[in-house]
């Protein structure tokens, strides 16, 4: 089974929300949509789902143009954050509504109800009602109904954003395993880069309406193609400052410089932006390829083993993510460790140079 976007383009009002989109997801693993509120995911669904209009392009499931089909004729499922079950229905008959719909016999529903059921370990509770179930098992009731239709793709909208911490991270881990060896395409939307690299899979990054990178995830998030998609793959957000690299050295405005090696050191000179992940900076130096700056804190958390700091560096605002607690002191200058080793380097049009 394949889902095709082929030059698909979304506008309400004569506002454009998905610019010339053309992206291929397939069956076999997830298929990560990667981006912050507002940058498109819930559009790109709509359209493949058939929920909107396309403005422009097409829309092919298995080399079929669906583009004009509804909804119901896609055979698709879609699971919502918020937890969209019937209020009236039982969850037997919430789980089974699709299947009534397309005038399934009584034996092969009540055997895919029950499948889906044990799965999402719901059996003891085909009787309750919606309001009778926590938030968690009702978001559960939903996934059944997915896997019961057996669709040809599944598109998960952020489905797990109002769930609490530990129930996010026992349906989070059991995902892959729900939809595994069923041959559906399974679109899942996140704002969440770790998400993203736990669920594995395929990630399209997007942003303001396009995808800026698409394939395998960790690849992905080793190699941005560009500083939009870098930014976009990093929670906390992406350390950035330009710099200018002269001979095998190069200087930040602050005053920071260090040499380079491998195929930075390559680089022809002039000005680049150097960008790092918050997790490569610390308070404590650890690798010979360290290079001290300092700066001024400004906010400071501590969240469970890990402590972050915002801190000013010239004209620009750094995050340090590191093991451990910290005695940081906000408004004060503190000294923290980039290692260059894991730096990226971009281009002044903003693609990676090294």
């Amino acid at each position: 089974m394949v889902v095709e976007l082929v030059g698909a383009t979304k506008s309400v009002r004569g506002i454009t929300h998905i610019k010339p989109t053309s992206l291929k997801l397939e069956t076999g693993h997830f298929n990560v949509l990667l981006g912050q509120t507002g940058s498109g995911k819930t559009s790109l669904i709509k359209l493949m789902a058939g929920l909107d209009p396309l403005a422009g392009g097409q829309v092919f499931m298995d080399g079929v143009d669906v583009s004009k089909l509804s909804t119901q004729k896609r055979n698709i499922s879609l699971v919502h954050q918020f937890f969209v079950n019937y209020p009236h229905m039982t969850v037997f008959d919430n789980i089974a509504s699709p299947l009534r719909v397309a005038g399934m016999a009584k034996s092969e529903l009540e055997a895919r109800v029950q499948e889906a059921a044990d799965i999402l370990q719901l059996g003891p509770m085909l009787k309750r009602r919606p309001q009778e179930l926590s938030g968690g098992q009702q978001q559960r009731c939903a996934l059944a109904r997915a896997i019961a239709k057996e669709s040809r793709a599944v598109f998960l909208d952020e489905p797990l954003a109002n769930l609490d911490y530990k129930l996010r991270e026992e349906l989070r881990e059991q995902l892959p395993e729900l939809f595994a060896g069923r041959g559906a395409v399974v679109v899942y939307a996140t704002s969440e880069p770790e998400e993203a690299l736990l669920l594995g899979g395929k990630t399209a990054l997007m942003d303001d309406g396009v995808v800026t990178q698409f394939g395998t995830t960790a690849e992905i998030y080793r190699k941005p193609e560009n500083l939009t998609a870098a930014r976009v793959f990093s929670d906390p957000p992406i350390n950035s400052a330009d710099i200018t690299k002269t001979g095998n050295t190069v200087h930040m405005k602050t005053g920071v410089s260090w040499g380079l090696n491998g195929p930075a050191a390559e680089l022809a000179d002039g000005p680049y932006t150097v960008a790092i992940r918050p997790h490569h900076v610390s308070p404590v130096s650890s690798s010979p390829s360290d290079v001290a700056m300092d700066g001024t804190v400004l906010v400071t958390e501590l969240s469970g083993s890990e402590s972050s700091a915002h801190f000013q560096l010239g004209d620009d605002g750094w995050v340090s993510l590191a093991h451990g607690v910290h005695p940081y002191q906000v408004g004060e200058s503190h000294r923290f460790y980039m290692d260059a080793s894991k730096a990226f380097f971009f281009s002044p049009d903003g693609r990676l140079a090294a």
